[in-house]
């Protein structure tokens, strides 16, 4: 069994918003990474901890599915799980809910371990036994080419 996901709530603001009241689809790159520094803060390696000791986690590749429209003050949940993990890369699956549970939008981002002088580096053996708990095996690939999350609730 696949470990629980990490989960962020957080209410959309009017400012994420278009003028048809729907989040602006460029915007969930935004709350995915508000999400992914709130988890790298939950383990105890807050991202300014991580550039301090010269690391960062590039995006390399993301993919999104957008499936319903987040709307000025919804509640949503952003869920993260590690889907594959190496001393040099890191992937997230992901899906952002709404309060009654139903699925907004899901996908994956790819990340690279590097340096802040932007060149690959080894994850540090105590980050890298932080993130194992969090790896799951449940990335399923849909028909279309999306991402299939878990079918967890809220």
């Amino acid at each position: 069994m696949s470990p629980p996901p990490f989960i962020h709530r957080r209410r959309i603001t009017y400012s994420e918003c278009t003028v048809g009241n729907h989040v602006y689809y460029a915007r969930y790159l935004d709350l995915l990474e508000e999400a992914r520094g709130e988890f790298f803060r939950s383990i105890g390696w807050p991202l300014l901890k991580l550039q301090g000791e010269g690391i960062a986690f590039p995006v390399r590749e993301c993919r999104l599915r957008y499936e319903a429209p987040a709307r000025y003050d919804d509640v949503v949940a952003m869920e993260l799980w590690i889907t594959e993990l190496d001393r040099l890369w890191l992937k997230f699956g992901f899906a952002i809910r709404n309060d009654r549970g139903e699925l907004l939008v899901a996908g994956q981002t790819d990340h690279i371990c590097a340096s802040t002088e932007e060149k690959p580096k080894r994850m540090p053996n105590a980050l890298l036994e932080m993130l194992k708990p969090y790896c799951g095996t449940e990335k399923k690939l849909v028909p279309e080419g999306g991402f299939e999350p878990p079918t967890r609730g809220l």
